[in-house]
């Protein structure tokens, strides 16, 4: 009853994997400010196919014009960016169709942003896949064991507020 008057603020959220494909180190992504986590802690993925599904419930905070990236917000405050590719700013939104836009509520496996992985491995410089949680200063970051992942089900992080 108390958590239906003041909220329901989760004090562990567990996220699954956006993408399908083989999970990759933060630290073995070819871009600094993912590797040296300039953004935040997080993991990121080798994508097998080109969908990208809601990795929580949360709301759509921020898609950008591109639609190479998306961020969401949870209930607890996380704030996770998806990052599809590197230097897939430069494609100007081609190859990319977004199923949501800001302000959006999305739940776990709801379906986000789709892209051509073919044109992402032949425009962009890698189709590696950031996921972020860019507030983890607030948060403890745990990253699970998992290294193939299925989308909108394999949990791949669990974040606990600090």
């Amino acid at each position: 009853m108390f958590k239906k008057l003041f909220g329901n603020k989760e004090t562990e959220l567990k996220v699954a994997s956006p993408l399908s494909g083989k999970k990759v180190t933060l630290e073995e992504v070819p871009d600094p400010v993912f590797s040296q986590k300039m953004m935040g802690e997080g993991i990121a993925v080798e994508p097998k196919d080109g969908e990208v599904l809601s990795p929580v419930e949360g709301t759509i905070v921020q898609l950008f014009p591109t639609k190479h990236a998306v961020g969401l917000e949870t209930k607890s405050g996380a704030e996770i960016l998806i990052h599809i590719g590197l230097e897939t700013v430069a494609m100007d939104g081609e190859g990319f169709e977004a199923f949501v836009s800001q302000g959006d509520k999305v739940k776990v496996g709801d379906k986000l942003i789709s892209f051509d992985l073919d044109l992402v491995k032949e425009k962009a410089k890698s189709t590696v896949t950031p996921i972020i949680i860019t507030n983890s200063d607030d948060f403890d970051v745990h990253v699970a064991e998992e290294v193939e992942l299925t989308a909108g089900s394999t949990p791949l992080i669990t974040v606990k507020k600090k």
